[in-house]
């Protein structure tokens, strides 16, 4: 095996477009050998069939990590205890997924979405007072999913943007000590555990009450378990939600014909949002997987203690399952991505993650009329040395009252609407119809009687 050819990775990044790498390895070899700047060499999965048979496998573990040297693009390792739900394998993860669960069911977040609808339009409120232009990214991008995971948790919305410092650094691909490491984390704890001494003494309404009193009370969760799963549910809550809704709005606005369809046909929206997450490039291949026996992946041999890596944003662009699989198109159906993962680590926020970028984007098509990017494209500053791709800043403009009446709304398009009908029924029609993983019962709990004493979304 030492002699044998290994690619460098992460491949080259620009802006969100796919290296073409992926495109080539899908057809030629997509199982290979790379090495990433640290830790041992590992298999990268690029197909989606392959992809999706590493991530549904048991046979091939996230709990095997812990403990041992894993390749990673960070000098350190972040977060690869056995604690972490993100670091267990079933029936650990089964259990501790299943007491988070009960707070992201989909019926859950469609309780959640008047209240989003009202933080998005309090937000558009303030840039139209302000006026353009305006960066995007501070805002509304990390503002919004930030007062939704705020009021899920119980956090004090003023806290936001001391916790947005840890989090940004947990996916910096730049920390270059232990020592960084354990700084970031020991404040993280630190506030959390804060967090929790005040439920114990003072219950609220909140998802951290519930687990607390879960861990005191039940004893369905050891007390470093509630640590790191609150540290989970905070940056998993919002970093990547942020992220996709600054990609989402620049995918638009630098595709004309599909931000047209979108305003002629707002009934697309949902459709459009699980398009750009198959679409967009978000991300490389992280946290590896440990074949815990000899497994034989395509024309590969993976052998026991070896390390996978799924790259799932090429697994979206196999043209082997996405017809035209290059083009963004808004009626694909069905739409099986895998954006959430798939199997048991498939996203526990994934419900949670769709709702509030449908209602992101609604709130900015409706309120902001003429929406483009205010500077040359090329000025445009992407972030560098995070795990994540996205814009920096993104400066955007629009037409205030003063000036919309100088540029009317072009025949044959209609004005956007600003909001959709028949969401719950519709939602799970088209889930099944596009082929998207609906919650597992070990991803889930959605009975009556499992939600009772369950805290009601506050409104």
């Amino acid at each position: 095996m030492a002699d044998e050819a290994c690619r460098s990775y992460p491949f080259s990044r620009s802006r969100l477009d796919p290296d073409p790498q992926y495109a080539e390895l899908r057809r030629t070899e997509p199982v290979c050998r790379v090495q990433l700047p640290y830790g041992p060499w590992a298999w990268l999965v690029t197909s989606y069939e392959l992809t999706r048979s590493v991530l549904g496998d048991a046979r091939f573990s996230r709990a095997a990590t812990v403990g041992r040297d894993n390749p990673r693009e960070c000098p350190v390792q972040f977060g690869q205890v056995a604690e972490s739900v993100l670091c267990m394998d079933p029936p650990t993860h089964t259990r501790i997924r299943q007491l988070a669960g009960r707070a992201f069911t989909a019926r859950r977040v469609e309780q959640l979405r008047p209240r989003a609808r009202q933080i998005a339009s309090g937000l558009i409120d303030g840039m139209a007072a302000a006026g353009p232009p305006a960066d995007l990214v501070e805002s509304f991008s990390f503002a919004f999913p930030a007062i939704i995971i705020c009021e899920l948790l119980g956090i004090p919305e003023a806290d936001r943007h001391v916790f947005r410092r840890w989090t940004d650094a947990i996916v910096s691909t730049t920390t270059s000590s232990s020592s960084q490491e354990q700084e970031i984390y020991l404040h993280l704890a630190g506030y959390l555990a804060s967090l929790f001494a005040q439920r114990r003494a003072r219950p609220g309404d909140d998802l951290l009450t519930w687990l607390v009193q879960a861990r005191d009370n039940q004893d369905r969760l050891t007390e470093a378990e509630l640590l790191f799963l609150g540290m989970a549910l905070l940056v998993g809550g919002y970093e990547t939600t942020a992220q996709q809704i600054t990609n989402m709005v620049y995918t638009l606005l630098t595709h004309g014909l599909q931000l047209r369809q979108l305003k002629a046909r707002p009934e697309l929206l949902p459709g459009a949002v699980e398009e750009m997450l198959r679409f967009i490039v978000f991300g490389n291949a992280v946290n590896p997987r440990i074949a815990m026996a000899d497994v034989r992946l395509g024309r590969v041999a993976v052998r026991a203690g070896q390390p996978v890596l799924c790259a799932r944003t090429s697994a979206n662009l196999d043209e082997q399952v996405f017809a035209r699989a290059a083009e963004l198109d808004f009626a694909r159906d069905p739409n099986p991505h895998l954006a959430f993962g798939y199997g048991p680590h498939y996203c526990l926020g994934a419900q949670l993650a769709r709702m509030e970028l449908q209602v992101a984007l609604d709130a900015i098509l409706a309120r902001l009329p003429g929406l483009q990017i205010a500077v040359p494209e090329d000025q445009l500053t992407w972030h560098t040395g995070t795990m994540m791709r996205g814009l920096a800043a993104f400066p955007i403009t629009w037409l205030t009252p003063a000036t919309a009446a100088l540029h009317p709304v072009g025949t044959g398009t209609r004005k956007w609407s600003g909001r959709i009908h028949g969401e719950g029924a519709r939602r799970r029609h088209d889930s099944r119809r596009a082929g998207i993983q609906e919650p597992t019962p070990a991803m889930r709990l959605d009975h009556d009687d499992q939600d009772a004493g369950w805290p009601a979304p506050r409104r």
